[in-house]
């Protein structure tokens, strides 16, 4: 932190260029979410990540390299085994994984699990399968607000998740069954990096929205972070989004929740107006993300997720920037640091397996 007074780290969920090189052995060939975007719509304006370098990573139809980019470029190759959001962002603090996160996609989860969370909770399950938020909602939601029961399912990430009607089920019951699923979760064998509690409203199919009042119960991380030592240093560790669920509350000096994707752009923006000495770590997946990016619905993807960067204004003279791209379809990152210099044209090495930025 000597040569920055603030540093600003910003995820751009999902939003991924092209796949590592094991890709198929986590079901992800062929995967290059930015360039399929490119490909598919007439339009594609990100102004701020093309001045930054973006079109001289990837190629992209509509966005034209720039001479001299305001930042430094590089591309990232995940080292750590697993592609989970936690595993990603625990190795972006500096936290290797080895042993991957337990996932049930392709089952389900376990008889013995379920009984256990049906005995303990007092409510029968429903679900248990891998699906889209939505998609889980639409089927078996009005069976849950009619019987009580429980909807219980799964993604491609290490995650148990419950769904609970905010007037039916309530909130705090929904909670205190999510408290149950991450203690019965604990035990290796069934051991998932979150429990996530997804809290929804309507009645009846197609009028099924999902809320803000969303909560995660993650592991903390194995190890010290970056984060701590920011911390432990004295320096400030402000988050916005879900940084503070990835990550547990570990090594955070200041937590800010975003209700939507407009709201965690606002955050951002206000904070890059405050006088602070330390890191201000960003991740864009909150409501509005979550349903449209790991949807790939494209032109809404575009529309919702490029808008946050392009609001994002790049001041001449006051901002470092470095961009880097993560392969395997994942993120992509903007790291910026405010002090005074004359940007150079100088791109970063490349990192054949890092974690880290070249900024």
């Amino acid at each position: 932190m000597k040569k920055y007074n603030r540093i600003f780290t910003i995820v751009i969920d999902s939003f991924g260029a092209g796949a590592m090189p094991d890709a198929a052995e986590y079901g992800d060939a062929g995967t290059d979410t930015m360039g399929h975007i490119s490909e598919s719509v007439d339009e594609f304006h990100i102004p701020n990540l093309q001045k930054l370098g973006i079109a001289n990573l990837h190629p992209l139809k509509q966005v034209a390299p720039v001479e001299r980019p305001m930042g430094y470029y590089s591309f990232l190759k995940e080292a750590s085994t697993g592609k989970d959001t936690m595993t990603g962002h625990w190795e972006m603090m500096g936290l290797h994984i080895t042993k991957p996160f337990k996932t049930f996609t392709e089952t389900g989860f376990p008889k013995e699990l379920i009984d256990e969370l049906e005995k303990r909770t007092g409510h029968k399950v429903i679900g248990n399968k891998s699906a889209s938020g939505t998609e889980i909602l639409d089927e078996l939601a009005e069976e849950e607000i009619a019987t009580g029961h429980m909807i219980v399912y799964t993604s491609a990430d290490s995650v148990l998740q419950i769904c609970g009607n905010e007037e039916t089920f309530g909130l705090d019951e929904l909670y205190r069954c999510c408290e149950i699923a991450r203690d019965i979760t604990m035990k290796d064998e069934w051991k998932v990096g979150r429990v996530i509690a997804r809290p929804y409203v309507g009645k009846k199919k197609g009028e099924f929205k999902r809320t803000s009042n969303r909560h995660d119960y993650a592991l903390k991380p194995y190890g010290r972070t970056a984060l701590n030592a920011l911390k432990d240093a004295g320096y400030d560790v402000i988050s916005v989004g879900k940084i503070f669920d990835i990550f547990d509350g570990e090594g955070l000096t200041e937590s800010n929740k975003s209700k939507s994707s407009v709201h965690g752009m606002e955050q951002t923006i206000e904070i890059s107006k405050r006088d602070f000495k330390g890191l201000c770590f960003v991740c864009r997946f909150p409501k509005q993300m979550s349903v449209l990016f790991h949807y790939r619905i494209r032109r809404n993807y575009q529309r919702l997720g490029i808008c946050f960067v392009n609001r994002l204004s790049l001041h001449n003279g006051k901002l470092s920037a470095s961009l880097t791209r993560q392969y395997s379809a994942r993120h992509t990152f903007i790291n910026i640091g405010t002090y005074n210099i004359e940007f150079r044209n100088k791109p970063c090495k490349q990192f054949p397996s890092s974690g880290r930025s070249g900024s």
